[in-house]
């Protein structure tokens, strides 16, 4: 009997989450996914960063809103002419900010890990010492938190070919690393529809990884 009620308390639960799912919320997300993908410059990666921000304002239970906007700040800081050190700080202040409302994310560390790398890269002869053991350490229990998140796995192939190239060692370990996370990508790409919100992102930087080992 006990493991009927079970059962039944079970699925209430799962019935009532479905029931709680917000279309507009979902509709605004995808809509700014879109938009994310399509930055051509500064202004429309900072546009969209905010827009991340204002739905995380209206949906406080939500990390991916804050997750979306720390990433655009990242790329942004990565690609476009701006105060690349304060965008890369305000990633992580979101970052941070996410992850009480997800603690131990996997997607949430490795992009903190992410947004470090980017700072080190600014300066990478002062900052390697102090930074690099952050940023791999950030990474590796992003892959302990889960072990089929291959963005995880790209960004640690990358750090490593990083620190090969600097250091003049080989770079079989991050090419090992990045056939892992194409294979890790494959196995994603099965779970993903129209109304997929959570992160996909990474295959293009695991494939270029892959191509420089051969």
């Amino acid at each position: 009997m006990k493991k009927y009620l079970f059962i039944l308390a079970f699925l209430a639960v799962n019935l009532s989450n479905v029931a709680q799912a917000d279309p507009a919320y979902e509709s605004a997300m995808k809509s700014q996914i879109q938009a994310m993908n399509e930055i051509t410059d500064a202004q429309a990666s900072a546009e969209v960063a905010n827009a991340f921000l204002r739905i995380a304002e209206a949906n406080s239970n939500e990390w991916l809103p804050l997750y979306y906007a720390a990433l655009t700040k990242i790329e942004g800081a990565f690609r476009f002419d701006v105060n690349k050190d304060q965008e890369f700080d305000s990633a992580i202040e979101l970052i941070q900010e996410a992850s009480e409302i997800s603690p131990n994310n996997s997607e949430l560390t490795a992009l903190h890990g992410y947004a470090l790398m980017g700072k080190l890269s600014l300066d990478p002869v002062s900052r390697g010492q102090s930074m690099s053991p952050q940023v791999m350490q950030l990474f590796g229990l992003a892959i302990n938190q889960d072990r089929e998140n291959p963005r995880a796995v790209t960004l640690m192939a990358q750090m490593e070919l990083g620190m090969a190239e600097f250091f003049g060692s080989g770079p079989q370990k991050a090419c090992g690393m990045a056939r892992i996370a194409l294979d890790l990508y494959k196995s994603e790409s099965a779970k993903i529809d129209e109304s997929y919100i959570h992160p996909t992102w990474g295959v293009e930087t695991a494939e270029e990884l892959a191509k420089r080992c051969q």
